[in-house]
């Protein structure tokens, strides 16, 4: 569904991703980690369209969208939830909805698909008149990860979804991401809580120094003991093969 093929660039002269490769099937679950500095968060503005890809190429679906704006990328049915907290707090939810299909010519469309992602996330339609400020931290991601599915995206890139939240929350926003997958959405996260976000994953990509090191089944990484001794300070490492990993039901 995805593919990045050597891709390499950064921000001006300064280069971050030196050759990052993989793919990405359709319908499925991608955690990337890897040490701060690595290059994940760079990957995703780099498919996006927000930065400068000096070579390497992205395609989606077979079609070349290397260097496609952001613009172009949404059209193309991508949509990106950056790391911190991306809603408007004095703004309704329903209104910080609206600005998710801010973009399309139809806006009648647009508030349909509002109430089709209601469905999926009730607590929205039933806070829809409230100030986003007022939500939980746990129930404003899942308002920034609603407003990105207005434009019913096949690929929705998530950047450090559990930042802030209590391990109740992270669960609640993990299994938010198992749904979507499950309803058809590729799902691309970049996570720190690298352990917990493998274990409901299908995939994992370990990036290091701008470069791809691995990139297996969710599972098999997780009893991978050069994950745990490298990047996850051995605490993989030292539970036996396996424990609490396996792809999501």
């Amino acid at each position: 569904m995805l593919e990045v093929k050597d891709v390499h660039g950064g921000y001006g002269k300064i280069t971050i991703l030196n050759g990052v490769s993989f793919s990405i099937p359709r319908a499925s679950i991608t955690t990337v980690i890897g040490p701060n500095g690595a290059g994940k968060s760079t990957v995703f503005k780099a498919i996006f369209g927000l930065l400068n890809i000096h070579s390497g190429e992205i395609r989606l679906d077979g079609k070349a969208v290397t260097r496609f704006s952001p613009r172009q990328m949404i059209e193309a049915g991508v949509s990106y939830v950056p790391q911190g907290r991306n809603v408007i707090p004095q703004l309704s939810v329903w209104h910080n909805l609206e600005l998710g299909g801010v973009t399309a010519s139809d806006q009648a469309k647009v508030k349909a698909r509002i109430e089709e992602v209601m469905v999926q996330f009730p607590m929205l339609r039933e806070r829809q008149r409230q100030k986003a400020v007022s939500l939980s931290g746990g129930q404003q991601k899942q308002l920034e990860i609603a407003r990105a599915l207005i434009l019913d995206p096949k690929l929705l890139l998530i950047d450090e979804p559990s930042i802030g939240l209590s391990p109740n929350l992270v669960q609640e926003v993990f299994l938010t991401l198992r749904r979507l997958r499950d309803k058809g959405v590729t799902v691309l996260m970049v996570e720190q809580n690298a352990k917990a976000a493998l274990a409901m994953s299908d995939y994992g990509l370990v990036l290091e120094l701008g470069q791809t090191r691995l990139h297996d089944r969710a599972a098999a990484l997780l009893a991978d003991p050069r994950v745990g001794r490298l990047f996850l300070g051995g605490a993989i490492e030292d539970e036996p093969a396996g424990a609490g990993a396996g792809a999501p039901s």
